[in-house]
């Protein structure tokens, strides 16, 4: 049997050397080794510690959170007791940069080890609040939030572009529900790192990949929720520059409530979870089946009812003495044409006697000044040879032969020259 080395001394505070040496045949309980942790980190007294708060959460009264080095990518739990809670005069939230005085505490019970608060107060506005407050203040001054550049979702896409974590349950959210909704909806899908390092460029990838895809209708962004510091890749200007330049109407679906990333801001749509986005992007197909039932139905009885209108409508026309015997019309304008027959006839009769009487009157007066009229009357006209009238004696001198007319004929003569 191997033997084990003998625990070294260790200097003061290594409580974990202190006591009789164990070995396989006589080890510690493990009850002992957590109190002797215990003992241990008590030692360790109080410290204030300066950090940027990225999770605060109350339950019972109590607060569970994160603190998180300014500096570099180190996070440390702590817990404050409602009792210390009430005599805050400060009130907190994520991105507060905060010095707390923090003891640390080992859980024997659990095993588990937090940074018991005694106190926390306010140095300044959280670095990446500040930050993302300067973004949003530029970003909105540039319109990109302003509600008229959001655009209309369709009603029914035939394909759906998701980006989101590989394997997460946000996507098994968005597909599950999005396919108990309309299960002929289509999607594609673009993996993408949704916290770290690799976040903010596989999310711009992906969002600038399925934009360009021309089938894809509406885009989807989706995350689980997290904490605050898990979701500044959605507050990056980059992310939101490319979700603002998409030309395929964008859906945020981060599904965090108490911090709202500058995505929620420049997307055409905010949904407040994954599941909550699949439900607003994809219709239900129950849902509208009924409705196009209650359609049909609503469109049966108004055309049932106007049809049954117009009858009704027709029936009362028929119904009426006008329309019941059609003879009457017939008479009455027989009637009224034989009264306008027999006036015209009576104008026409009086127009002619009034016409004929004026003609006559006319014939007398033509009559009157006729030449026929004063050759009746004794008087003869006498014509040159050259056939003109003759009303001077010298211009008829003895010899020249005359033409006499007279009431009923003419007499051929000859002047014997002007006599006295």
């Amino acid at each position: 049997m191997p033997s084990y080395p003998r625990a070294r001394h260790r200097p003061p505070g290594a409580t974990m050397a202190e006591g009789p040496p164990t070995t396989r045949e006589a080890p510690w309980s493990v009850s002992t080794v957590s109190t002797k942790i215990r003992d241990w980190i008590d030692r360790l007294g109080t410290v204030w510690v300066e950090g940027e708060i990225t999770q605060w959460g109350i339950s019972a009264g109590n607060v569970y959170g994160k603190l998180k080095d300014c500096d570099v990518d180190a996070t440390v739990s702590f817990t404050i007791w409602s009792s210390v809670r009430t005599r805050l005069t400060e009130q907190f939230t994520q991105g507060d940069r905060v010095v707390a005085l923090m003891k640390p505490n080992w859980w024997v019970k659990g095993g588990s080890l937090t940074m018991q608060v005694y106190d926390v107060r306010h140095v300044g506005l959280g670095d990446l609040l500040e930050r993302i407050e300067k973004l949003r203040a530029t970003l909105a001054a540039e319109g990109l939030f302003d509600l008229d550049r959001k655009r209309r979702l369709p009603f029914l896409p035939g394909v759906v572009g998701l980006v989101t974590g590989r394997d997460s349950d946000a996507e098994q959210d968005v597909l599950r529900n999005a396919r108990l909704r309309w299960p002929a909806v289509e999607f594609r899908t673009a993996y993408a790192a949704v916290q770290g390092d690799r976040a903010v460029p596989e999310v711009v990838a992906a969002i600038e990949r399925l934009d360009a895809d021309p089938e894809v209708e509406v885009i989807i962004v989706a995350r689980g929720g997290g904490d605050f510091q898990n979701l500044l890749a959605f507050s990056d200007e980059r992310v939101v520059r490319a979700a603002a330049a998409a030309r395929t109407p964008i859906v945020s679906a981060i599904g965090h409530e108490a911090d709202r990333p500058l995505l929620d801001e420049v997307a055409d749509l905010r949904a407040s979870t994954p599941t909550d986005a699949a439900k607003r992007v994809v219709p239900d197909v129950t849902d509208e089946l009924a409705r196009v039932e209650q359609a049909r139905a609503r469109l049966g009885m108004r055309l049932t009812a106007l049809l049954t209108r117009e009858v009704d409508r027709i029936e009362h026309l028929r119904s009426r003495p006008a329309l019941a015997g059609t003879g009457w019309i017939i008479d009455r304008r027989a009637e009224e044409v034989t009264r306008w027959v027999a006036r015209g006839t009576d104008l026409v009769e009086r127009c002619i006697e009034r016409h004929a009487g004026r003609t006559a009157e006319l014939r007398a007066q033509l009559r009157g000044l006729s030449p026929q009229a004063t050759l009746d009357r004794g008087y003869a006209i006498v014509q040159g040879p050259d056939g003109h009238v003759v009303r001077d004696p010298a211009a008829a001198p003895s010899g020249t032969a005359l033409t006499v007319t007279l009431a009923d004929g003419r007499l051929a003569a000859e002047s014997l020259g002007a006599t006295e």
